[in-house]
């Protein structure tokens, strides 16, 4: 990773670009390019945005994207490979553990009896009922009054 940071960095002093401006005009955040042209990439939690900052800065400076995206892509085989399966399975159980501490954590137990009732689907028919049944009784006195 050293060397496409290196090969970053040198494409872009030899144009004379500042690194302030390389992130105006890329919208990648100074930390983030001072970052990867120093190679440290251990501070990136996203790896599909790191590539994604890895392509917008090639083509920014005209280099080849999809060279640097394979050579990260080897970087990160070569680094990957070399981690022992023991560690890789402990860190999936301490993460599968968080999440599940998470989950659970977001589990909420209700009584059902604490619960804001819902009216039932029939307090809406009774509620029209009453209703035509006052506009009928309205209507018969407004007729009975008519005949008298």
């Amino acid at each position: 990773m050293n060397e496409i940071g290196s090969d970053f960095k040198n494409t872009r002093s030899s144009s004379s670009i500042s690194i302030e401006e390389a992130s105006t005009d890329t919208l990648i955040p100074v930390e983030a390019l001072e970052q990867i042209e120093s190679g440290s990439i251990g501070s990136f939690k996203d790896i599909f945005k790191l590539k994604e900052y890895l392509q917008t800065y090639a083509k920014y400076l005209g280099l080849d994207p999809n060279k640097v995206i394979d050579d990260f892509n080897e970087y990160m085989f070569e680094y990957t490979s070399k981690i022992p399966l023991d560690t890789l399975e402990k860190k999936i159980e301490e993460k599968n553990r968080e999440e599940a501490i998470k989950d659970t954590d977001s589990i909420k137990i209700v009584s059902p009896y604490l619960e804001p009732k819902e009216k039932p689907e029939i307090m809406k028919y009774v509620i029209i009922t009453i209703i035509i049944i006052i506009l009928m009784a309205v209507t018969m006195i407004w007729a009975i009054k008519q005949v008298t």
